[in-house]
């Protein structure tokens, strides 16, 4: 429900009066689970008996409603969007014709009742559910998934106004309107300016780029908002019950990603991501261990970050060795053999390809290095979560984690750092000596609960997860190259995470494709060098021939999508594909049985 595309959201009013939130704060904590909710349902019109509008009034708010039916507007929405919460999706079509027959009456709202008390049972008899004793269950925290069903129920109840017959509510003359979007940000449009059309449905394309990152979990979000609003302690405060409350969270969200990994609660250091999390690991390694070592191993294909932070140490004279990969994406075994010298500190593999999704040997890599006295990092930042790890059987040493890839955060990360035998790194920043004085700062306790929620859900739904998504890779590679003939897919089928896919679309410019499918949202290669015209380093890397690097296309594919988008997906793809060829003299001449190879081109 939290990913329908078409939209319908009325204009709002923001309340310019300054009791008008404390009056929100007062009637529940849930207020800010469904923000402006007293706005929402309080709309300016004229008083049927006396004829004056709302600003006319003694007692109103500039939007029609009174102190009192303001509190009375946000305490309903409030407890329906626990409602939903509590008792799940069966209430969802009861509550929006709840809100449709609450809200709407001949083409007008309610919200500015002059007889609140008269009106007030009869919308506790519209409601789904017992109104209970009193109100204190407002206290508590509602669902992510509520408010998302909720969200659901206004907008049917908007539509409900739009299409109800006779005058609409005139737009307010004061304040703040909000036009908002189900996952977009508010934007406010001074009210006193030209008047603004009527909203209709806001179109957004589907979202296939998971690889870049991925949408927040509602039961993520669900464990992450007491830690927003109530217990907002600092974790490292040792006085008092609001430190302890949030360390004890910490140190859960703490044991959540060292059981997805197989590791000690005490391994795990909290990062802002795993950008940070793979400069502590080469270069807080290297720069620990400089005297006696001076030499590392990575690949060609690693994420940026990996290969600025090598080319960083270089220049503080340490040698770097860059390994290249196979056709298939996939590193020689040998050659990294052969790579390990004696003043070897750390070699440096990714687990699973950000552009192309190739998982390389984690486990064979981890023997290696245990073997040779070697620490081992990997950067799982696309692999933790998605297919099983454990840093103990792969004898990984080092490993960089990352919310926003598994359904979390963004803006926090995890490092493993094996304690036994205890690999030693040098700490980048200094300040507090949090986190065992690996990295310093205060830790962020919503976001590392929101890390630690995402990780337990991966956990729980790996397996499901994993045969879903290759169900819809393979439909999606299928259908692809079944319609359209040189189409090449990027890396090894066989060593390959199913959830990234990699096509070139041979004789389409990949930027071309992009913007013809704008109705989709997609990306040709990681979305840190997405703003650069060269074609990828990565499919460089595996000897991708420079036009075929240029049509390549990521398709990314995760939790929350559905057959259907991926069909959409397909069919415009094969569509626009089509359409960009017959316009290309290279699809032309390939059709006319000339080898582009064997042309000579030259530059005027």
């Amino acid at each position: 429900m939290g990913r329908d595309r078409c939209s319908w959201q009325p204009w709002l009013a923001s309340d310019a009066h300054p009791n008008g939130h404390e009056c929100a704060k007062g009637a529940a904590t849930l207020h800010h689970g469904f923000p402006n909710a007293a706005h929402q349902l309080s709309t300016p019109h004229s008083d049927p008996e006396t004829g004056k509008g709302a600003e006319e009034r003694p007692g109103c708010h500039a939007h029609g409603a009174t102190h009192h039916e303001a509190h009375l507007d946000t305490v309903e929405a409030a407890w329906l969007g626990l409602s939903v919460g509590t008792h799940g999706h069966r209430h969802l079509t009861s509550l929006a014709a709840s809100v449709a027959q609450l809200y709407v009456s001949h083409g007008k709202r309610r919200g500015g009742r002059s007889r609140p008390d008269e009106s007030l049972p009869e919308r506790r008899a519209a409601l789904p559910g017992a109104w209970g004793p009193g109100l204190q269950r407002l206290r508590k925290v509602g669902s992510a998934s509520g408010t998302m069903l909720l969200r659901a129920a206004w907008r049917r109840a908007a539509v409900a106004v739009t299409a109800a017959p006779g005058p609409k509510p005139a737009a307010p003359t004061r304040g703040l309107r909000l036009r908002v979007g189900d996952h977009a940000p508010q934007s406010a449009v001074p009210a006193d300016t030209a008047a603004v059309p009527e909203a209709g449905p806001v179109l957004r394309p589907l979202y296939m780029d998971v690889q870049a990152t991925t949408p927040l979990d509602p039961r993520v979000l669900d464990a992450m908002l007491p830690y927003l609003i109530n217990y907002y302690g600092n974790p490292h405060s040792r006085t008092h019950a609001y430190g302890w409350e949030s360390e004890a969270a910490m140190e859960r969200a703490r044991q959540q990603v060292a059981s997805l990994i197989g590791a000690d609660p005490r391994e795990i250091i909290f990062t802002s991501g795993a950008t940070e999390s793979n400069n502590i690991a080469i270069k807080g390694v290297a720069r620990f261990y400089r005297s006696r070592k001076k030499h590392l191993i990575t690949t060609q294909t690693e994420h940026k970050c990996v290969l600025d932070s090598c080319r960083s140490l270089e220049a503080e004279g340490f040698q770097v060795t860059y390994l290249p990969v196979q056709k298939s994406g996939i590193i020689d075994l040998k050659e990294l053999e052969a790579a390990i010298q004696p003043d070897t500190s750390l070699v440096s593999v990714m687990t699973v390809n950000n552009e192309i999704g190739v998982k390389q040997p984690i486990a064979e890599i981890g023997r290696i290095c245990s073997s040779r006295k070697v620490y081992f990092h990997t950067d799982a930042a696309q692999a933790v979560g998605k297919i099983p790890l454990d840093v103990n059987d792969m004898k990984i040493d080092l490993m960089s984690i990352s919310a926003h890839k598994i359904y979390g955060p963004k803006g926090v990360g995890a490092i493993y750092i094996r304690r036994r035998p205890r690999v030693r790194v040098e700490a980048l920043q200094s300040g507090g000596g949090q986190e065992r004085g690996m990295r310093s700062g205060t830790v962020p306790t919503p976001l590392v609960v929101g890390l630690g929620a995402a990780c337990e859900v991966a956990q729980q739904e790996m397996e499901y997860d994993h045969k879903r998504i290759s169900k819809l890779s393979e439909r999606l590679i299928q259908n692809i190259m079944k319609s359209l003939p040189d189409v090449v897919m990027n890396g090894d089928p066989k060593h390959h995470y199913p959830g990234c896919i990699n096509l070139s679309f041979a004789y389409v410019e990949g930027e071309s494709l992009l913007m013809a499918l704008k109705d989709v949202a997609l990306s040709s290669g990681s979305a840190c060098t997405s703003a650069s015209l060269e074609p990828s380093y990565v499919l460089r890397a595996i000897g991708t021939d420079e036009d075929l690097a240029h049509s390549s296309i990521r398709f990314g594919i995760g939790r929350f999508t559905t057959e259907e988008e991926v069909d959409y997906t397909v069919e415009k793809c094969i569509q626009h594909v089509k359409r960009l060829r017959e316009m290309s003299p290279l699809w032309e001449m390939v059709q006319d049985g000339i080898d582009l190879k064997s042309i000579k081109w030259t530059q005027h």
